[in-house]
């Protein structure tokens, strides 16, 4: 785990944007239907105990109530004006609600930076206006913000008109309005229930991360989701999810918007591979975020949470009335990195008394349809070891059908008393079937979920956050060791280093680099000995050609002194016709490496921080894009960690013959290099390591990069 990071500014104080003492309706209109009309429509309809207060000069009441010509008119207290005219109108009407000391603001209204030139060119008044009077506000272009703990639905549109929406612990916040919105429908028809919903709009003033930060600390939040498009916050996304680690809320992302990251002149090979989405799933990976890629599984990730427990670790027990949902159960738990551990021997001999003979008692646990005959009552006690054996963490299980569930599920409810471990039941059937039972259950804390692959996702939902709140201590328990203290660096104003300069850097954080030597280039043709044993690579040092391989300034494998020579004088020519303006440093001279061959990569982006990159080289990181990413700085464990992630890992484990590489070795050289990109971050831009060589007796690094801001 990464440096936990901690705020330096506190998130504004948004308690009365969710429980208004009183509401004008700027643009209030008379018919109720229109997007000035809706709000007054759910304000007085779905049980809002505050103040509604019409503004429009056109009328003197709407739906029975006093309406005011002016905002300047309205009693107080009113915490909130939602403003719904023409955009045009709305940075003066922002100015009256700063002089009538109203202190929020929901602006519905659009035309603003979505809308062209023009609606820049508004959206730089509306800027204006806010900076002016100090009133907050949510918007434009926004569809409003829900508190149905309070009866407290403010925007438009037919999600906040449903009668189904009914009060939970889940908070949403949406960037697209109309979307998130809609997934709260679909959530709260499956038994879910929210709290808070907000859209957040065109974010002229608060954003995504400020309602986040003050839902997280809500304690009547327990999960938080959030539909996100983007942020330039990367910073404050990091404080966030350190901090519901430390809550222990977990996060529930739908991040889109992640295949068109656009074009970017990049230096590095790292910087090519670390743009873009690729910072949000650090982000997400690091911190207390579960990543969403559907409605489906919000819905069933927070059924999961809602059951307030974690396993302890990854081992599933799954158990089924059919031998094939089983196998299929099992698939799915392996392919999501659950185990299915072997039962104690005293948990399967206990198990024999339970069920029938041809039952299965090995992991999964299939006892057969003979629950039918003593209503399910039997499975019930399988689950009740099962849960009780200590190699097991959680349970995933599939769900009897048919008329005798409602019994059974009363049975299992009171089996769980006290029980601490998971339990996802897979309900085989469509939620209108027995869909009294499978409600008794949630409401019970026994999570259904429709699809048995889903089931099993959710369960892994809940292990990574467990495994995420079991790292982030241990990381705090660590907080301030170091490999190495942080070093005084002598650079550059700006610009790129070349090989031999970069690895001097390098040298001084401790990670390993080959011998060479540099040499003029009318020095080699002097040379009456190598300087260094054979065998050898010749490189041209410039800091103006990063990229040797494309550019033909480097000879591998020379074993002569002759040979020496003429390579030099090979690349010395190449460079010239590569790029005749490059300024040549002189002909580094260095020893070859053995190994495998890794790549380690630096990239300080503006929003997020330094990142780190890791993967193997070659066609593993330009092609199959083998590679992950922590943000700096991190010590040795993380560091394994990230090695471990890659999918060529058993390449540098011993493989067909090869002997095993240092792996020690290597997340000590993450770990360091993690420590000189958070140091200098004020200095450095992007650091690459290609190739790094690790085998056996540790780690060097041939080839370097360095780019300063």
């Amino acid at each position: 785990m990464s440096a936990v990071l901690k705020s330096t500014t506190a998130a504004p104080d948004l308690s009365r944007l969710l429980d208004p003492r009183g509401v004008a309706i700027i643009g209030a209109s008379t018919d109720l239907s229109r997007i000035g009309g809706q709000p007054i429509k759910l304000l007085t309809e779905y049980g809002f105990k505050g103040k509604v207060y019409p503004v429009n000069p056109k009328y003197a009441e709407v739906k029975g109530l006093p309406c005011y010509p002016d905002i300047a008119a309205v009693p107080q207290p009113c915490d909130i004006a939602l403003i719904a005219v023409a955009g045009h109108l709305v940075p003066g009407a922002i100015e009256q609600c700063g002089k009538a000391g109203i202190p929020f603001a929901v602006v519905l209204s659009a035309g603003f930076s979505e809308a062209g030139e023009a609606g820049k060119a508004l959206n730089e008044k509306l800027l204006a206006a806010i900076k002016l009077s100090g009133v907050r506000v949510v918007g434009p272009n926004c569809l409003g913000v829900m508190n149905l703990d309070q009866d407290f639905r403010l925007g438009f549109g037919g999600t906040l008109q449903l009668k189904t929406l009914q009060p939970g612990p889940i908070a949403m916040v949406t960037q697209s309005g109309g979307f998130g919105f809609g997934v709260v429908a679909v959530a709260c028809y499956y038994g879910l229930g929210f709290n808070h919903v907000i859209s957040t709009g065109n974010e002229a003033d608060l954003t995504a991360l400020d309602w986040m930060e003050h839902l997280i600390e809500r304690p009547d939040v327990e999960i938080l989701t959030a539909f996100l498009e983007g942020t330039t916050e990367g910073h404050r996304l990091r404080r966030l999810g350190a901090r519901a680690l430390e809550l222990g809320k977990p996060v529930l992302v739908w991040k889109v918007g992640n295949t068109d990251v656009g074009s970017r002149a990049a230096t590095s090979h790292t910087a090519r591979l670390t743009a873009g989405y690729e910072l949000f799933r650090t982000a997400f990976r690091e911190g207390g975020f579960i990543e969403v890629q559907d409605v489906d599984d919000l819905v069933d990730y927070c059924k999961a949470f809602r059951c307030r427990k974690l396993p302890r670790g990854n081992g599933v027990g799954v158990m089924t009335l059919s031998g094939g949902a089983g196998v299929l159960l099992a698939d799915r738990c392996t392919a999501r990195g659950l185990t299915l551990p072997r039962l104690t021997d005293a948990t399967r001999e206990t198990l024999r008394g339970i069920v029938v003979a041809y039952a299965s008692i090995e992991n999964p646990i299939d006892t057969t349809a003979q629950g039918y005959n003593d209503n399910f009552a039997s499975y019930t006690r399988t689950m009740r070891e099962v849960l009780a054996d200590p190699n097991i963490d959680s349970i995933v299980a599939r769900s009897p059908r048919g008329s005798v569930t409602r019994a059974w599920a009363e049975g299992l409810v009171e089996m769980l008393k006290g029980v601490d471990k998971p339990l996802l039941l897979n309900w085989p059937t469509s939620p209108d079937d027995n869909r009294e039972a499978m409600m008794y259950l949630e409401r019970n804390g026994v999570p259904c979920i429709l699809a048995p692959g889903r089931t099993v996702d959710a369960m892994a939902a809940l292990t990574d956050f467990a495994r995420k709140r079991r790292v982030f201590a241990a990381a705090r328990a660590r907080a301030g060791k170091r490999a190495v203290a942080p070093q005084q660096l002598d650079l550059p104003a700006a610009g790129t280093l070349g090989e031999h300069a970069a690895k001097a850097l390098l040298q001084a954080y401790g990670i390993p680099v080959t011998g060479e030597t540099l040499l003029a280039p009318d020095a080699i043709e002097k040379l009456g000995a190598a300087p260094l044993p054979f065998p050898l690579a010749v490189k041209v040092e410039s800091a103006d050609i990063p990229h040797k391989t494309e550019a033909g300034v480097i000879r591998l494998n020379i074993t002569s002194l002759d040979g020496l020579k003429q390579a030099a004088r090979e690349v010395l020519a190449a460079a010239k016709q590569y790029k005749p303006d490059a300024r040549i440093g002189g002909v580094l001279v260095q020893q070859m490496a053995a190994g495998e061959e890794v790549i380690l990569g630096v990239v300080n982006d503006p929003h997020f921080g330094p990142v780190i990159a890791f993967g193997l080289g070659g066609v593993f990181t330009e092609i199959m894009h083998d590679v992950t990413h922590r943000f700096a700085p991190f010590d040795c464990e993380t560091a394994t960690a990230m090695i471990h992630e890659i999918k060529g890992v058993r390449l540098l484990q011993g493989y067909r013959g090869r002997p095993p590489c240092d792996i020690a070795a290597l997340a000590d050289a993450l770990s360091r290099l993690s420590l000189l990109a958070a140091d200098h971050a004020d200095r450095i831009a992007e650091i690459d390591i290609n190739p790094l060589f690790v085998n056996a007796a540790g780690v060097v690094a041939a080839d370097a990069l360095v780019v300063l801001k």
